[in-house]
């Protein structure tokens, strides 16, 4: 045990807390944890799932008679817990009236005193922001108008930092608003492109590359059906990048996801059938995010993020912060994936700010089964898709332990025997944690079949499948691979054939199966979308489930109907943000 954690248990020991939580504690507090700790007993409420009744418990056996209600230590703490609380369903800031009624809802007579003991004691940060209305005035008649109130929004100071950060670098990206190349180049060099390497493109689009082109911001939006399209419009980016002679990176949010890229790319490179001199078009290396964060700054001109739906207010403002002064940032968007796992849901303010530009990429092709069943989820509706080539099976189950032995038998043998996807491009996402089918329980049958062992490493063997859920160098959260080595530090290898060392333990899980919000931003050959009884299923979860497979999908629905009715009725919860505020103000 280390002197700090030792030091913590101590604290907790005489304010009658459980000494497991002193790990957990050193972690999040300061450089002296347990001073702090000492000082204030409400700093419990850091920890997920503290209570404020277990923190007031804690505090009162601790301070005595000095615990008191309205303790400014005790109503920062509430403050800070309620926005992590709104952090954790996706908002980025709560507007002030909504968060005093909220801190008032737990008993506190007078919330703003609250919200002020939160700012003194920087647990919490405030913005205020006036959005300019759109009206046009009659001077003579009515005068010039009063300026609105401005808008007060509270955040944590991470978050609402960091999306001021973002707001104000995208704002300055906008300004710079300098084209890479006029549009009759711009449309002269994609056909040369396209003509060299002998593949399609449809006029949507052609349109859409010039905008790209002429735009300093770009949010591209696609489809579920057109991998393909996204593939060959990439070709033309990349001709229009090195005709201007500005350089490109193109980035996706995980390691399997830059694979499956480059995997599409590849494909449509190779499918020219009769090269001519100059060979078909060179495909552009696509990487991780954290990869190319590790080697920041970004010199190229032309910045394209592949799956932009999954990535959330803090990492976006990591990915522009290194961007060059006049590069083109492009945002690939499909608006009806579900928003990213954390705070914001930066790809869908930016397109509706109305400060950067929204064009449409759209493959002519007929879609196959697994587009035409998430277009169709999209809509609302769930209904049997016909797959010659089993892109798409659905499997009934009438529990969540028969979903279980459904989800053993898919991975480790209908689908590697009928369909040629080894058990490594099989991705299990289920809708929850825990549970007969959630991932912990599936994580612990497929490891027993795949890889059985006594798990020798803190409950892991070599050759297990693995998922990380934090960031490092060269790895982030939602990164899928295998343990291959563990010396000071697991070495794990990604999809994308790196290997990375990862020092701290507890950033790891088992990988077989994974939550939707961490297969968020991944894509894999088979996914086996797994949902259980008695959770609750919401149409842009579905819809994320479908989207992660490139080849095939199998649906194990435990739900007795409930699948369809969320599919039909249940639609993301709204987020607060101030991103699209920040952007038209900047």
């Amino acid at each position: 045990m280390s002197e700090a954690v030792e030091k913590v248990s101590a604290v907790l020991d005489r304010m009658g807390a459980p000494r497991a939580l002193a790990a957990r504690l050193v972690s999040v507090l300061g450089p002296q944890p347990a001073a702090e700790l000492d000082a204030d007993p409400w700093l419990l409420l850091r920890l997920p799932g503290v209570t404020l009744e277990q923190a007031d418990f804690c505090a009162r056996h601790h301070l005595g008679d000095q615990a008191r209600p309205d303790d400014p230590r005790r109503l920062a703490a509430l403050v800070r817990h309620t926005l992590r609380t709104a952090a954790g369903r996706g908002h980025t800031a709560v507007e002030e009236k909504r968060l005093a009624t909220v801190i008032g809802r737990s008993g506190v007579p007078s919330p703003m005193a609250a919200l002020e003991a939160a700012l003194s004691s920087e647990q919490a940060v405030l913005f205020e922001s006036t959005d300019e209305p759109d009206d046009d005035f009659d001077f003579e008649e009515g005068g010039i108008p009063e300026p609105p109130d401005p808008e007060r929004f509270y955040a944590l100071a991470e978050i609402g930092e960091n999306e001021q950060r973002l707001g104000v670098r995208l704002a300055r990206l906008i300004g710079a608003n300098d084209p890479v190349m006029d549009s009759l180049t711009a449309t002269e060099t994609v056909d040369a492109a396209r003509e060299r390497g002998g593949f399609p493109l449809s006029e949507q689009t052609r349109e859409a590359l010039v905008t790209v082109a002429l735009r300093p911001v770009t949010v591209l939006r696609h489809g579920p059906g057109d991998r393909a399209e996204i593939a060959r419009a990439l070709l033309g980016i990349a001709a229009i990048a090195k005709e201007s002679g500005v350089g490109l990176a193109v980035v996706a949010p995980t390691a399997q996801t830059a694979a499956a890229a480059e995997a599409d790319l590849a494909s449509v490179v190779g499918a020219k059938e009769e090269p001519d001199e100059e060979g078909a078009e060179a495909a552009p290396e696509v990487e991780s995010l954290p990869a190319l964060l590790a080697r920041a700054p970004i010199e190229a001109g032309i910045v394209v993020l592949y799956e932009s739906m999954a990535v959330g207010t803090t990492r976006m403002a990591e990915l522009v912060s290194v961007c060059s002064d006049g590069a083109h940032l492009v945002l690939l968007a499909d608006p009806d994936q579900a928003p990213s796992a954390t705070p914001g849901r930066v790809a869908m303010d930016v397109a509706v700010s109305r400060t950067a530009h929204v064009a449409l990429l759209a493959d002519d092709a007929e879609p196959g089964p697994l587009a035409v069943l998430a277009g169709a989820v999209a809509g609302g509706d769930l209904p049997e898709v016909e797959a010659p080539g089993r892109e798409v099976v659905r499997v009934p189950a009438s529990s969540a332990e028969e979903a279980a032995h459904r989800v053993a038998q898919l991975v480790t043998d209908s689908i590697p025997r009928a369909l040629g996807v080894a058990s490594e491009g099989i991705q299990v996402v289920t809708a929850r944690e825990d549970g007969p089918a959630g991932a912990r329980a599936l994580n612990a049958a497929c490891k027993e079949r795949l890889n059985p062992g006594p798990g020798a490493h803190g409950g892991f063997d070599v050759g297990d499948r693995i998922l990380v859920t934090a960031e490092g160098p060269g790895y982030g959260p939602g990164d899928t691979g295998y343990l291959r080595e563990v010396s000071e530090g697991a070495v794990v290898e990604l999809a994308d054939g790196s290997r990375v060392k990862v020092t701290d333990p507890s950033v790891l899980r088992h990988g077989w199966a994974i939550t939707v919000a961490a297969a968020h931003g991944g894509l894999w050959p088979a996914v086996v979308a797994v949902f259980p009884p008695e959770v609750p299923v919401s149409r842009p979860q579905v819809y994320t489930c479908l989207t992660r497979a490139t080849r095939h999908v199998s649906v194990v629905d435990a739900t007795d109907g409930a699948l369809e009715t969320g599919v039909r009725e249940t639609l993301a919860p709204e987020r607060t943000t101030r991103l699209v505020q920040i952007l038209r103000e900047g």
